[in-house]
């Protein structure tokens, strides 16, 4: 007697399943890039004669507009909140430099409120961001 075997078939790769996929990929890579973007407020910048230069990614900034908002990566807080992030900030680590930016027309009043809040913090490594005139 005769056994007939049957034949094979060849294996079958879904192609719809690898649009899937490269679209999950997509997604995937378009949120981590976001979770590094950073949010400005747009300010003019001051001035300054003396410039020191200081490494943007190990710090706090902390923005001011002409009407005194404080901003922390492009989130409104008010003086509370500011006080608790730079606080927690701190804590994780001492020597944190805080850089203040602000707007050419702003009251020193609204930038002096951020230097009230690092004062009572008791923390001195702070920066204010000036324009630099000589990449211009």
């Amino acid at each position: 007697m005769r056994v007939q075997r049957k034949k094979r078939r060849r294996p079958i790769v879904p192609i719809s399943a690898m649009s899937d996929i490269a679209f999950l990929l997509l997604i995937f890579i378009m949120l981590i890039s976001l979770i590094n973007y950073r949010r400005e407020i747009p300010i003019q910048y001051p001035e300054a004669e003396k410039l020191e230069t200081t490494q943007s990614e190990k710090n706090l900034e902390i923005w001011v507009d002409r009407s005194g908002g404080l901003y922390v990566q492009g989130v409104r807080y008010d003086r509370s909140g500011i006080e608790g992030i730079v606080a927690e900030g701190i804590m994780r680590n001492p020597s944190l430099r805080i850089h203040i930016l602000a707007d050419r027309d702003t009251p020193y009043k609204n930038v002096h409120t951020v230097m009230e809040i690092l004062q009572t913090l008791q923390h001195r490594v702070v920066s204010l961001v000036v324009r630099d005139r000589r990449a211009e």
